[in-house]
Protein backbone atom coordinates (compact mmCIF):
# COMPACT_ATOMS: atom_id res chain seq x y z
CA UNK A 1 0.00 0.00 0.00
CA UNK A 2 1.76 3.54 -1.16
CA UNK A 3 0.14 6.55 0.71
CA UNK A 4 0.01 9.14 -2.51
CA UNK A 5 -1.02 12.85 -1.26
CA UNK A 6 -2.91 15.08 -3.43
CA UNK A 7 -2.28 19.31 -2.57
CA UNK A 8 -4.34 21.26 -5.43
CA UNK A 9 -5.16 25.16 -4.84
CA UNK A 10 -7.65 26.91 -7.59
CA UNK A 11 -5.22 29.57 -8.87
CA UNK A 12 -1.32 29.91 -9.22
CA UNK A 13 -1.86 32.78 -6.34
CA UNK A 14 -2.41 29.62 -3.92
CA UNK A 15 0.10 27.43 -2.37
CA UNK A 16 -1.05 24.19 -3.55
CA UNK A 17 1.74 22.34 -1.29
CA UNK A 18 0.74 24.52 1.94
CA UNK A 19 -0.68 21.75 3.22
CA UNK A 20 2.16 18.75 2.89
CA UNK A 21 3.70 19.27 6.07
CA UNK A 22 0.06 18.45 7.43
CA UNK A 23 0.22 15.16 5.67
CA UNK A 24 3.19 14.15 6.32
CA UNK A 25 2.41 14.69 9.93
CA UNK A 26 -0.82 12.52 9.59
CA UNK A 27 0.93 9.97 7.56
CA UNK A 28 3.86 9.78 10.27
CA UNK A 29 1.69 9.54 13.29
CA UNK A 30 0.67 5.95 12.03
CA UNK A 31 4.36 5.29 10.78
CA UNK A 32 3.27 5.63 7.27
CA UNK A 33 5.60 7.51 4.52
CA UNK A 34 3.98 9.62 1.50
CA UNK A 35 4.88 7.79 -1.69
CA UNK A 36 4.48 10.86 -3.82
CA UNK A 37 2.78 14.32 -3.09
CA UNK A 38 0.79 15.67 -6.43
CA UNK A 39 0.89 19.37 -7.10
CA UNK A 40 -2.15 20.64 -9.12
CA UNK A 41 -3.42 24.80 -10.06
CA UNK A 42 -6.87 23.62 -11.10
CA UNK A 43 -10.21 24.75 -10.28
CA UNK A 44 -12.01 21.99 -8.00
CA UNK A 45 -15.04 21.94 -10.07
CA UNK A 46 -13.18 20.87 -13.32
CA UNK A 47 -12.56 17.09 -13.99
CA UNK A 48 -9.80 17.61 -16.05
CA UNK A 49 -7.30 17.69 -14.12
CA UNK A 50 -4.30 16.22 -15.06
CA UNK A 51 -1.78 15.50 -11.94
CA UNK A 52 -5.47 13.81 -10.53
CA UNK A 53 -5.32 11.57 -13.03
CA UNK A 54 -1.70 10.86 -12.79
CA UNK A 55 -1.97 9.85 -9.32
CA UNK A 56 -4.47 7.91 -9.98
CA UNK A 57 -2.85 6.44 -13.38
CA UNK A 58 0.39 5.64 -10.64
CA UNK A 59 -2.17 4.02 -8.27
CA UNK A 60 -1.60 -0.02 -7.57
CA UNK A 61 -5.10 -1.62 -5.93
CA UNK A 62 -5.32 -0.79 -2.02
CA UNK A 63 -3.09 2.50 -2.43
CA UNK A 64 -4.23 5.70 -0.91
CA UNK A 65 -5.46 8.81 -2.18
CA UNK A 66 -4.19 11.38 0.78
CA UNK A 67 -5.78 14.83 1.10
CA UNK A 68 -6.42 17.65 3.09
CA UNK A 69 -10.14 18.46 2.63
CA UNK A 70 -12.71 16.80 0.71
CA UNK A 71 -12.85 19.84 -1.30
CA UNK A 72 -9.41 19.83 -2.24
CA UNK A 73 -10.73 16.62 -4.57
CA UNK A 74 -14.16 17.65 -5.96
CA UNK A 75 -16.06 20.47 -6.35
CA UNK A 76 -17.56 18.72 -9.00
CA UNK A 77 -21.21 18.47 -10.57
CA UNK A 78 -22.87 15.44 -9.44
CA UNK A 79 -22.42 13.74 -12.95
CA UNK A 80 -18.62 14.85 -13.21
CA UNK A 81 -18.55 13.23 -9.04
CA UNK A 82 -19.98 10.48 -10.45
CA UNK A 83 -17.19 9.79 -13.05
CA UNK A 84 -14.42 10.39 -10.87
CA UNK A 85 -15.89 8.31 -7.97
CA UNK A 86 -15.96 5.29 -10.85
CA UNK A 87 -12.79 5.98 -11.86
CA UNK A 88 -11.75 5.82 -8.11
CA UNK A 89 -13.51 2.43 -7.54
CA UNK A 90 -11.96 0.99 -10.80
CA UNK A 91 -8.83 1.52 -9.68
CA UNK A 92 -9.29 0.11 -6.30
CA UNK A 93 -8.13 3.60 -4.29
CA UNK A 94 -8.93 4.60 -0.72
CA UNK A 95 -9.60 8.18 -0.36
CA UNK A 96 -8.41 9.09 2.97
CA UNK A 97 -9.10 13.02 3.85
CA UNK A 98 -7.99 14.59 7.37
CA UNK A 99 -11.43 16.34 7.83
CA UNK A 100 -13.30 13.13 7.26
CA UNK A 101 -12.04 11.36 10.58
CA UNK A 102 -14.16 7.71 9.67
CA UNK A 103 -11.76 7.36 6.66
CA UNK A 104 -8.89 7.62 8.56
CA UNK A 105 -8.60 3.75 9.34
CA UNK A 106 -8.50 3.22 5.76
CA UNK A 107 -4.68 4.15 5.93
CA UNK A 108 -4.20 1.07 8.19
CA UNK A 109 -2.19 -1.36 6.30
CA UNK A 110 -3.90 -4.29 7.18
CA UNK A 111 -7.89 -3.29 8.55
CA UNK A 112 -9.99 -6.77 8.95
CA UNK A 113 -12.23 -7.50 6.16
CA UNK A 114 -15.32 -6.67 7.94
CA UNK A 115 -14.23 -3.45 9.65
CA UNK A 116 -12.90 -2.51 6.20
CA UNK A 117 -16.05 -3.38 4.68
CA UNK A 118 -17.91 -1.11 7.43
CA UNK A 119 -15.83 1.85 7.05
CA UNK A 120 -16.10 2.13 3.43
CA UNK A 121 -19.79 2.19 3.40
CA UNK A 122 -19.95 4.82 5.98
CA UNK A 123 -16.91 7.05 4.09
CA UNK A 124 -18.66 6.23 0.53
CA UNK A 125 -22.26 8.21 2.61
CA UNK A 126 -20.43 10.84 4.23
CA UNK A 127 -18.04 11.40 0.64
CA UNK A 128 -20.95 11.97 -0.93
CA UNK A 129 -22.44 14.52 1.60
CA UNK A 130 -19.05 16.44 1.89
CA UNK A 131 -18.58 16.76 -2.42
CA UNK A 132 -22.31 17.64 -2.22
CA UNK A 133 -21.65 20.95 0.37
CA UNK A 134 -18.29 21.58 -1.43
CA UNK A 135 -20.16 22.05 -4.95
CA UNK A 136 -22.64 23.85 -3.30
CA UNK A 137 -20.03 26.45 -1.63
CA UNK A 138 -18.90 26.59 -5.17
CA UNK A 139 -21.90 27.51 -6.80
CA UNK A 140 -22.60 29.99 -3.86
CA UNK A 141 -19.29 31.96 -4.21
CA UNK A 142 -19.61 32.16 -7.97
CA UNK A 143 -23.24 33.74 -7.25
CA UNK A 144 -22.25 36.40 -4.85
CA UNK A 145 -18.93 37.26 -7.02
CA UNK A 146 -21.03 37.57 -10.23
CA UNK A 147 -23.66 39.66 -8.45
CA UNK A 148 -21.01 42.00 -6.92
CA UNK A 149 -19.39 42.43 -10.16
CA UNK A 150 -22.64 43.04 -11.75
CA UNK A 151 -23.06 46.03 -9.03
CA UNK A 152 -19.53 47.08 -8.99
CA UNK A 153 -20.13 47.72 -13.09
CA UNK A 154 -23.51 49.38 -12.65
CA UNK A 155 -21.56 51.81 -9.77
CA UNK A 156 -19.03 51.92 -12.65
CA UNK A 157 -16.28 50.75 -10.21
CA UNK A 158 -15.34 47.28 -11.82
CA UNK A 159 -11.62 47.11 -12.85
CA UNK A 160 -11.51 43.27 -13.34
CA UNK A 161 -8.62 41.73 -10.97
CA UNK A 162 -4.93 43.04 -12.48
CA UNK A 163 -2.78 41.27 -15.27
CA UNK A 164 0.50 39.58 -13.99
CA UNK A 165 2.07 41.52 -17.24
CA UNK A 166 5.48 40.56 -15.95
CA UNK A 167 4.46 37.28 -15.53
CA UNK A 168 2.94 36.81 -18.53
CA UNK A 169 5.05 37.77 -20.88
CA UNK A 170 8.04 35.87 -19.42
CA UNK A 171 5.47 33.02 -20.23
CA UNK A 172 4.95 33.73 -23.83
CA UNK A 173 8.28 33.60 -24.51
CA UNK A 174 8.69 30.46 -23.04
CA UNK A 175 5.81 29.61 -25.64
CA UNK A 176 7.03 31.00 -28.60
CA UNK A 177 10.09 29.04 -27.58
CA UNK A 178 8.62 25.63 -28.37
CA UNK A 179 8.58 25.01 -24.39
CA UNK A 180 5.99 22.36 -23.32
CA UNK A 181 2.72 23.08 -21.29
CA UNK A 182 4.08 21.24 -18.26
CA UNK A 183 7.14 22.08 -18.19
CA UNK A 184 5.48 25.66 -18.18
CA UNK A 185 3.10 25.13 -15.42
CA UNK A 186 5.75 23.04 -13.34
CA UNK A 187 8.45 26.55 -13.68
CA UNK A 188 5.60 29.27 -12.96
CA UNK A 189 2.60 27.85 -11.43
CA UNK A 190 0.19 29.08 -14.19
CA UNK A 191 -2.97 27.45 -14.88
CA UNK A 192 -3.79 25.63 -17.95
CA UNK A 193 -6.70 28.04 -18.69
CA UNK A 194 -3.73 30.85 -18.10
CA UNK A 195 -1.37 29.32 -20.91
CA UNK A 196 -4.20 28.87 -23.42
CA UNK A 197 -5.02 32.72 -23.19
CA UNK A 198 -1.10 32.99 -23.16
CA UNK A 199 -0.65 31.01 -26.56
CA UNK A 200 -3.76 32.39 -28.16
CA UNK A 201 -2.18 35.71 -27.90
CA UNK A 202 1.58 34.62 -29.37
CA UNK A 203 -0.22 33.02 -32.17
CA UNK A 204 -2.21 36.02 -32.91
CA UNK A 205 1.05 37.96 -33.10
CA UNK A 206 3.31 35.48 -35.02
Amino acid sequence: MYIRAYLRASTSEQDASRAKSDLVAFAAERGLTIAASYVENESGAKLTRPELFRLLSDCQPGDVLLLEQVDRLTRLNADDWSKLKAEIAARKVKIVALDLPTSWMMAQANPDDFTSRLFEAMNAMILDVLAAAARKDYVDRRRRQAQGIATAKADGRYKGRPEDTERNCAIMKLLASGQSWSSIVAATGASRSTLAKLAKRVSEAA
